[in-house]
């Protein structure tokens, strides 16, 4: 099947997102495919909005949707789910790219460009909870693509999602980029009254050159730290990324304490910094990216991962003491809430915060 590259464009030209008018869309399915993988075709779909000029959907029916993390994985957590694979946000540092290798697309453009849907995610994950054997497990969404990318705005598979996890009363949790998971806000309040959830937005920067630059098809930061206020004020327990980290990209001390300020205005609960990190694929397609928009870094970054996938412990020690502090302690710069609290309170959330930062959170980047 021949592949057409193309361009994509996620955002508006002032930084917000485009508004769909769905309804009044065309579609059009160009042809079929076959995916490794996946028993049956796929119908491969194209929408006319300007965001999806030549990006093609690949719709699948997947033949399971919890997907077990391996045990010798540090993730906090031992299930996922991705309702999509690829991801039209385009960050050059996603660490994702290289699982679309598996489908025979590449980790580049296509990762960009070439995205598979389930679009029998709800249907099967309500079955699949339902079964004996499930234990109520945690399920984390968004640790390899994000479940919010614009497409969801047609494909809607997040609220079927949400309503087999409240049904089910099964704790769960998302991370996302994108203040469109505000439109499930109702059902992530039901989950929440009946077991554990939580919501947390990656905000890497409010720099818009480097925004821009990095994670050209996301929706603007500053609408994803509002969204962050409007969570937490629906009683949803929601944090703050800063990731990755990237050295003389947005490391400079008053950019990541803008983030921490507003992070703190929007009564945030946490705020979690991750040192970038390039593994495979990645380390050559961010160099390439350092080529073309900053050459200047690029011995800096040679030196920086010459041993592998992490910077040196010391770089890594460096960025994360620009989200504790150091001048104040982790309490005092994010506090989690609106107003000062009482002295036993904020030593004791001082104590669980000064946990936050370790070296196994930057593998969820």
């Amino acid at each position: 099947m021949t592949r057409t590259p193309g361009s994509e464009r996620g955002a508006a030209g002032d930084g917000r997102p485009y508004r769909h008018r769905w309804s009044n869309l065309e579609t059009d399915v160009q042809e079929r495919a076959r995916l490794p993988g996946y028993r049956d075709g796929a119908v491969v779909r194209h929408f006319d909005v300007p965001e999806a000029v030549e990006t093609r959907f690949y719709e699948v029916r997947a033949k399971s949707i919890l997907n077990h993390v391996p045990p010798a994985s540090q993730m906090p957590f031992r299930w996922t789910i991705n309702p999509y694979r690829g991801c039209t946000h385009s960050c050059v540092f996603c660490f994702a790219r290289p699982t679309h290798k598996y489908l025979d697309f590449n980790a580049g453009r296509d990762f960009e460009r070439e995205i598979v849907v389930k679009v029998n995610a709800p249907e099967l994950l309500r079955a699949e909870l339902a079964r004996p054997k499930w234990t109520h497990e945690h399920v984390a969404l968004g640790t390899n693509t994000d479940p919010y990318q614009w497409v969801e705005g047609r494909y809607k598979l997040m609220p079927g999602i949400w309503e087999a996890m409240r049904d089910a009363a099964n704790p769960c949790s998302v991370l996302t980029k994108s203040p469109l998971l505000l439109r499930d806000l109702p059902l992530m309040r039901q989950i929440a009254e009946r077991t554990e959830f939580s919501a947390a937005l990656s905000v890497p920067t409010l720099d818009e050159r480097a925004w821009r630059a990095t994670e050209p098809h996301t929706p603007n930061p500053r609408a994803r730290l509002e969204a962050v206020a409007e969570l937490t004020r629906a009683g949803i327990r929601t944090g703050v990324l800063i990731a990755p980290l990237m050295p003389g990209i947005n490391d400079r001390p008053e950019q990541v304490a803008e983030i921490l300020q507003l992070a703190s205005e929007a009564g945030a609960a946490y705020v979690t910094g991750i040192t970038l990190h390039l593994r495979a694929d990645v380390k050559g397609l961010f160099f390439d990216w350092l080529r073309n928009h900053r050459p200047d870094l690029v011995d800096r970054y040679k030196k920086l991962y010459q041993r592998g996938a992490y910077a040196p412990p010391d770089e890594r020690k460096r960025l994360s003491e620009l989200v504790k502090g150091p001048d104040l302690t982790p309490a005092g710069r994010m506090r989690g809430r609106y107003g000062p609290r009482q002295p036993d309170q904020e030593d004791a959330n001082s104590a669980r915060n000064e946990t936050m930062w370790s070296p196994d959170q930057g593998r969820l980047f």
